[in-house]
């Protein structure tokens, strides 16, 4: 039988099976890379946890972010946040506070990235067709997104969008242009 949650569901798992293909032999070098300065990352503080740069109201242009950054707002600003708000009822006071931890290291990234994938499906998925059309409260209506199912939908979107900017970047990553020995027997000279 047909379900719009279940085929939400299956779209969202396909999302997240995707993303966690490019993301397949991270290293910490590609997951901080940062190919334009001035960007947001993931860096540590003077106490050496590391946490993702973030300024209320964002600023207009957006600053350029790295693989670290992107998966922590897929994973924190999005779906934790989702589940928090949404399922749990609590409000987010301190924004980004503790929130803006995130691991350092590309391999913590992914587990972290992956639990919390975990986490928002689990909740969604004890939702039917009836449920996902009830209100998600307050805070999903500050998304434009009244409903279980629009924030649902939501989560496909930023998941969506930001895990290309992520298989992207690993693209950019591995055809970076790198200092190359010349070739022998070629005498030209490129300024």
């Amino acid at each position: 039988m047909w379900s719009n949650g279940g085929a939400l569901l299956d779209a969202y798992d396909d999302v997240r099976a995707r993303l966690f293909v490019r993301l397949e032999g991270l290293t910490d070098d590609e997951y901080l890379w940062e190919p334009v300065p001035g960007g947001w990352s993931v860096r540590p503080g003077a106490d050496g946890v590391f946490r993702a740069e973030k300024i209320e109201p964002d600023p207009a242009p957006a600053p350029f972010t790295t693989i670290a950054w992107r998966m922590w707002h897929i994973a924190v600003e999005c779906l934790h946040v989702y589940v928090t708000t949404a399922f749990e009822r609590v409000e987010i006071f301190e924004w980004p506070g503790a929130a803006a931890v995130w691991p350092g290291t590309a391999a913590e990234a992914v587990a972290a990235l992956d639990a919390q994938f975990t986490r928002f499906r689990d909740q969604m998925s004890k939702l039917d067709d009836e449920a996902l059309a009830g209100s998600a409260g307050p805070f999903a209506a500050e998304l434009s997104v009244h409903t279980y199912g629009g924030l649902l939908l939501r989560a496909l979107d930023e998941s969506t969008h930001h895990g290309a900017e992520i298989g992207l970047l690993r693209d950019l990553y591995r055809h970076r242009p790198r200092a190359r020995p010349p070739r022998r027997g070629h005498s030209c000279q490129y300024p």
